[in-house]
């Protein structure tokens, strides 16, 4: 199994030497996200929580469509936040919006004493690719 490394058209410039996603065996692993509006690691970020964690998982969704797939691929997220005790109930109920209730990936959400560019909040994942469906009458 070779790794597709995966670098997505408009997606946000990497702020350091990394892929958007890295793709092995039907797993994709998505590079934590800024909440970066455009391409432009220069552009400023939207202000208060609720709009840069919006602002991430729509980047977030940007690299995953660029590999094919969507938020309800995620299996697992990593979620940084620079404020925990203040952003922490804010940033939960955007993302609540943007999972299905029942569907939601598993989850860690850690407090850090900074992120690149001074973001509030940086937000990873891990995807898988749906499975072949098997055919009817074909072993599986």
């Amino acid at each position: 199994m070779t790794p597709i490394f995966h670098m997505i058209a408009g997606a946000p410039d990497p702020v350091a030497p990394f892929s958007h996603a890295v793709e092995a065996d039907g797993w994709v692993f998505v590079t934590g996200q800024m909440p970066f509006v455009g391409t432009s690691l220069d552009s400023p970020y939207p202000d208060g929580i609720e709009a840069q964690t919006r602002q991430v998982l729509e980047n977030l969704q940007t690299v995953l469509a660029g590999c094919g797939l969507g938020l309800e691929h995620a299996v697992s997220v990593r979620i940084y936040l620079t404020h925990f005790d203040a952003d922490y109930a804010a940033m939960n109920a955007v993302y609540a919006d943007h999972f299905a209730s029942g569907r939601r990936p598993a989850r860690t959400c850690i407090g850090v004493t900074g992120l690149a560019k001074g973001a509030r909040v940086e937000i990873d994942l891990v995807a898988r690719r749906p499975s072949e469906p098997v055919k009817a009458g074909l072993p599986a």
